[in-house]
C-alpha cells in the first residue's frame, strides 16, 4: 500500500508539474503554479518560510519523500529505471560522504558569491526545468501544431499554430546532456545522483536520519534473502547486518514490497523491544507492527490534458507572397535586458535557478537563456519575436525564487529596464529614401516622436527622436522596425530598474 501510495502522488504531481513547463498558452500557470513555489531551492531562494518549515516538517515525520514524490528529477529518475527491467539489479554501497557534502559546499559558496551558472548545474528543480523546456516542450509544440493543421482542414479553430525555435542552442546542450547523464546513472543504479551530488537532497539527509516514520527491520522475521537490498535504488539497505541509511533512503517502498516473509516495516518507534539494531537508532526503535492498511487506503482523482507528437512543417514566412523577409539579428547590447520585476541584474544572479519555466511561460517570445558563463541559463531578453507587452506579468506570476518579483499591471508599465537607442545606419527613411515612423506609431509610452533629421530643413527625413525619461524599454520600437537584419532602433538594458 505505501508503494502505491507513493507511486500514485508521484506520477500525478510530476504530470501537472510537467504540464506547467510544456503549457504555452498561460492558462495553468494560475492552478499550477503552486507546485514550482513548493520546491526546495526556489523556496530558500524566496526566503519562503513557511515552505521550507513545511517540507523540513514533512521530512522529520516521513523521512525523504520530497524526493520521490515532490521533486520531478526525482520521478524521472524512476521513470527511466522502470525501463530497465531486469529484477533485482541493485546492491548495498557504502555513501560516498566526501563527494556528497563536497557538492553540497560547492553549491553553498556559488550561493554566497552569487554564481548562478554554478547552481543551476546542480540544482535538481532547475535541471528538470531545462529538460522539460529545451526537449519536451518543441514536441508537444510541434504536436500541437499537427492537431492545429487537421483542425483548420476540418474548418475549425480549437487549435492554433505556434513558433517552434531554438532558444539557445547552449542551454539544449546542456540540458542534453544533462538527461543523458541521469539515464545513465538510473538505468544502472537508480538514485546515484540522488544521494551522491543532489546539494538538495543532502541537506534532507541531516533531517531524515531524524524521522519519526521508517523502514524497520524486524529480524526475527528476517530471512537473508537479500532482495530489500537487491530492490532498493538507492543502495541503503544492508541486509547482513539489519540496517538502512535513513539519510539515503527516500522511502519509495521498494522494499517492502519484495519482502516475502513481511520483516519490513514502515512505521513509528514501537514499544515493543527486539534484537533489532537500525543505523544510528537504539535496538528497542527498530521493531513495528504492521499499520492497519484500511487506515491509509484513499481516493486519488486527476485529469490530465495531452496532446500526440508530431511535426507539421513551418511555412517560408513571406512578405505579401511576394519576397522572402530577412529574419532579424539580435543586437550586441552592452548591459543584458532582465525582465521587469528582477530589480536589478544582481539580484538576478542570487536569486535565479535557471529553472526556465519563465521561458516557457513567455508568450511573446521574449525571453530565453542567457549564454554568458556567470549568469548561464538565467533570462535575458530580446526583441526578434516579439516585444514586452506592458499588460503582460506572466513570468513576475510564475516566478518561484523571487528572482522576478510580482507586478500587477499598472506598475508593470511604469518599471524602466532599459532604454531605446536610434541607430541612424540602419534606418530606412536614410538608408532607402523612405517614410516609416513605426517605432513612433507603436511605442506604448509615447517616448519616441519623428522628427526632422536637420531641424532647419523641412525637406530632410523625418527619424526617431527618444525620450528616455519616458522609455520603459518594452522592445516594442525594436521588434517592428522594417530594417533587416539588424534594426534602427534598439533597446540597452539598465544595471538596476526604475519607476518612472
Amino acid at each position: 500500500m505505501l508503494k502505491k501510495i507513493r507511486t500514485v502522488l508521484a506520477v500525478v504531481l510530476f504530470a501537472l508539474i510537467t504540464l506547467l513547463f510544456l503549457d504555452f498558452t498561460g492558462t495553468l500557470h494560475a492552478w499550477l503554479g503552486w507546485l514550482a513555489k513548493i520546491q526546495f531551492l526556489p523556496a530558500v531562494l524566496a526566503l519562503n518560510v513557511a515552505v521550507i518549515a513545511a517540507l523540513v516538517l514533512l521530512t522529520l515525520v516521513f523521512g525523504r519523500i520530497y524526493c520521490s514524490v515532490i521533486c520531478p528529477l526525482g520521478t524521472l529518475q524512476d521513470v527511466i529505471a522502470r525501463f530497465h527491467r531486469k529484477k533485482n539489479k541493485y546492491s548495498y554501497s557504502k555513501a560516498i560522504s566526501w563527494l556528497r557534502y563536497s557538492m553540497l559546499g560547492v553549491m553553498v559558496v556559488a550561493l554566497a558569491a552569487g554564481i548562478g551558472s554554478v547552481v543551476q548545474l546542480l540544482a535538481p528543480y532547475s535541471a528538470y526545468g531545462r529538460i522539460a523546456t529545451m526537449l519536451f516542450q518543441p514536441l508537444w509544440k510541434l504536436g500541437n501544431n499537427l492537431f492545429a493543421k487537421l483542425a483548420e482542414e476540418a474548418d475549425s479553430y480549437m487549435f492554433y499554430s505556434v513558433d517552434v525555435w531554438m532558444k539557445s542552442l547552449p542551454v539544449f546542450i546542456i540540458a542534453l546532456v544533462t538527461l543523458l547523464i541521469l539515464v545513465v546513472l538510473a538505468w544502472r543504479n537508480g538514485r546515484t545522483y540522488c544521494n551522491t551530488i543532489c546539494p538538495v537532497g543532502t541537506v534532507l539527509s541531516f533531517f531524515a536520519r531524524f524521522s519519526w516514520l521508517k523502514v524497520r527491520f524486524d529480524e526475527e522475521k528476517c530471512h537473508g534473502c537479500s532482495l530489500c537490498s537487491k530492490n532498493c535504488k538507492a543502495a541503503c539497505i544492508d541486509y547482513k547486518t539489519h540496517t538502512v541509511d535513513y539519510s539515503r533512503c527516500v522511502v519509495c517502498g521498494d522494499c517492502i514490497g519484495s519482502c516475502k516473509s513481511g520483516a519490513l516495516r514502515y512505521a513509528a518507534p514501537s514499544k515493543v523491544t527486539s534484537a533489532t539494531k537500525q543505523a544510528g537508532q537504539p535496538a528497542g526503535d527498530a521493531g513495528a507492527s504492521a499499520p492497519d492498511a484500511s487506515k491509509r487506503s484513499f481516493l486519488l482523482a486527476t485529469a490530465l490534458v495531452t496532446t500526440a507528437a508530431m511535426a507539421q512543417k513551418k511555412e517560408k514566412l513571406m512578405d505579401g507572397g511576394l519576397a522572402d523577409l530577412e529574419d532579424k539579428v539580435a543586437p550586441s547590447r552592452q548591459t543584458p535586458l532582465t525582465p521587469p520585476g528582477s530589480i536589478s541584474a544582481r539580484n538576478m544572479a542570487q536569486h535565479c535557478t535557471g529553472c526556465q519555466l519563465c521561458v516557457s511561460e513567455c508568450p511573446n517570445d521574449v525571453l530565453r537563456p542567457s549564454t554568458d558563463l556567470l549568469n548561464l541559463m538565467q533570462p535575458v531578453m530580446s526583441y526578434e519575436r516579439g516585444y514586452c507587452r506592458p499588460e503582460c506579468t506572466r513570468c513576475s506570476d510564475i516566478c518561484p525564487a523571487g528572482a522576478i518579483k510580482p507586478l500587477d499591471e499598472i506598475a508593470k508599465s511604469s518599471v524602466q529596464i532599459g532604454h531605446a537607442v536610434w541607430i541612424q545606419k540602419n534606418c530606412v527613411p536614410i538608408t532607402d529614401g523612405v517614410k516609416c515612423g513605426n517605432c513612433a506609431r507603436h511605442c506604448p509610452t509615447g517616448a519616441i516622436e519623428m522628427v526632422h533629421l536637420d531641424k532647419d530643413d523641412e525637406n530632410s527625413p523625418l527619424v526617431p527622436a527618444i525620450n528616455e525619461t519616458v522609455c520603459i524599454g518594452c522592445g516594442a520600437c525594436e521588434y517592428v522596425c522594417p530594417s533587416r537584419p539588424f534594426s534602427a532602433i534598439m533597446v540597452e538594458g539598465h544595471e538596476v530598474h526604475k519607476m518612472i
